[in-house]
């Protein structure tokens, strides 16, 4: 078994898969398919997800500077905002360039 699927495994019987799913931003069926080696999609974004968002670990963000990688995964996921000037910055850092973006790296 692959570390990062050790890792899901670990935090789903700590909690839930649909908790799991919740925090990465995934379903909690391809949560179950993954654990049971049957997701069709691109496990590489799941790994990814998985190693970014369970590790807690932290990542330098160009806008907030140091941030954990599951608040990285968060701001990625946040829509534009005109009306507030962080997330404008950060909708901007997460789409141009920065090295911690999973933002089309499908």
């Amino acid at each position: 078994m692959s570390d990062w699927i050790e890792t899901l495994a670990k935090a789903c019987a700590a909690t839930s898969q649909k908790r799991v799913a919740d925090r990465l931003g995934i379903s909690a069926t391809v949560v179950n398919q993954v654990l049971h080696a049957k997701y069709p999609g691109n496990l590489r974004r799941i790994q990814d997800l998985v190693e970014f968002g369970l590790t807690g670990t932290s990542v330098r963000c160009p806008v907030l500077g140091e941030i954990g990688k599951e608040d990285c995964l968060a701001h990625q996921r946040q829509p534009f905002a005109a009306t507030n000037a962080q997330r404008v910055r950060l909708f901007r850092a997460c789409r141009n360039g920065c090295p911690h973006s999973r933002i089309g790296g499908d």
